[in-house]
């Protein structure tokens, strides 16, 4: 009946890695730079577990502990990349050694965008580089008029497509999607097809809850596979489901923030009994990171510390809990896109030992292929399982 829990703080980054340069990121440590800029942020709980004795710039201040409860690290990411999926599948099992292409520079070209007014026979608006909530203020209005979806994209390794919820209804838009996804392939395989629907009226437009990805498939098995395979649960709570392309998961819930995502982490808790919930908290990155707003930022890592106790009071004896990040996104820095950085690691469980340094991983992999071995899934992934670090 074991049972592991694995929270994804989507960004939560914690310092630079050595080749954050080559990745425009120098200088990002996503939760310290946060404390800097937010004296007053308290994570007294998440230090209990030991974050701020993590090997980083600076982590020691991020608060004491009179006792440390639980294991402590951080990872560094193999796979050449800083995005969602990169940074998941990696967490799961995967290292993805050729980094998915990006079209922040120019847009998308036009062979994949005349394929994409054809196939949908909507043409589009834009096709640039932008954030999600300022290209759908600027260009909401047309949108509106026309009927024809708004199109970006970032430095990360996705194509997004914005609509009037009263214009393109979600389910429309999520059709308009896997169009896009057919049609990105070969050297304009992205990672993701993001559907972003909002609401609202001129100068006045806000996105919904109602967001879908659209991910390539896994390349390798994954740990979730391995899980599934054995007979257990395989529960993704958040947008997991969509990065796995539901691959290796026996059940799925979305959720409509950071709040609603640890109530159906609770809501599972309470349910499951055996094998691994699966949860992204997607506000860090998605509402406060990529929006530079540290402030934000610091109040989504109070609330999530300030459920904490909540969490572990509903952990059985055989519960492992996890708690990782899959890239950074530094509010404070100039960029408003992902950045690469080390990610925490905190291992808790009634059964495991206490205050123990887990040191600097050297690929987020570890996680997978120790949930396994937690587990009893046979598998071949790569990554080194730390089980045997935290066994009392």
């Amino acid at each position: 009946m074991k049972r592991v829990i694995l929270i994804v703080l989507d960004s939560a980054g914690i310092g630079e890695m050595p080749d954050a340069e080559k990745y425009g990121d120098k200088g990002s440590s996503t939760i310290i730079n946060t404390k800097k800029a937010v004296p007053s942020m308290s994570l007294k709980n998440l230090c209990s577990l030991g974050l701020s004795k993590i090997d980083a710039p600076d982590a020691h201040i991020l608060g004491n502990a009179q006792s440390i409860t639980g294991c402590y690290g951080k990872m560094a990411e193999a796979s050449n990349g800083k995005d969602t999926t990169t940074g998941h599948w990696e967490i799961a099992g995967i290292i993805t050694e050729n980094p998915f292409p990006t079209f922040s520079k120019n847009g998308f070209p036009d062979e994949v965008m005349e394929k994409f007014e054809k196939e949908t026979g909507l043409g589009y608006l834009g096709n640039e580089t932008a954030s999600g909530t300022e290209i759908i203020n600027r260009l909401g209005d047309e949108h509106v008029k026309t009927g024809k979806p708004i199109v970006y994209t970032s430095a990360d390794s996705v194509f997004q497509i914005a609509a009037h919820e009263d214009i393109i209804p979600p389910e429309k838009l999520y059709d308009i999607c896997r169009t896009a996804r057919k049609i990105l392939t070969g050297p304009y395989a992205v990672a993701r097809v993001i559907a972003r629907p909002f609401i609202g009226t001129s100068g006045n437009y806000t996105r919904t809850s109602n967001r879908h990805d659209f991910s390539l498939p896994p390349t390798d098995v994954t740990m979730l596979d391995c899980i599934k395979n054995t007979g257990l649960t395989v529960a993704a709570v958040g947008k997991i489901n969509d990065i796995f392309l539901g691959e290796g998961i026996t059940q799925k819930v979305y959720t409509k923030n950071n709040e609603d995502g640890i109530e159906k982490t609770l809501e599972y808790m309470a349910e499951t009994k055996n094998g691994i919930i699966f949860t992204n908290l997607v506000d860090f990155d998605m509402v406060y990171g990529h929006r530079n707003n540290a402030q934000g930022y610091a109040k989504a890592l109070e609330y999530f510390d300030s459920k904490l106790p909540e969490i572990i009071s509903a952990m059985t004896d055989d519960d492992m809990l996890i708690i990782t990040a899959d890239h950074g996104c530094d509010p404070t820095t100039p960029s408003t896109d992902h950045s690469r950085e080390y990610v925490p690691l905190l291992v808790y469980g009634k059964n495991f030992g206490k205050n123990i340094n887990l040191g600097t991983r050297k690929t987020f992999a570890d996680i997978g292929k120790t949930v396994c071995h937690y587990l009893e899934a046979e598998n071949s992934l790569t990554g080194t399982s730390f089980l045997n670090n935290i066994l009392p």
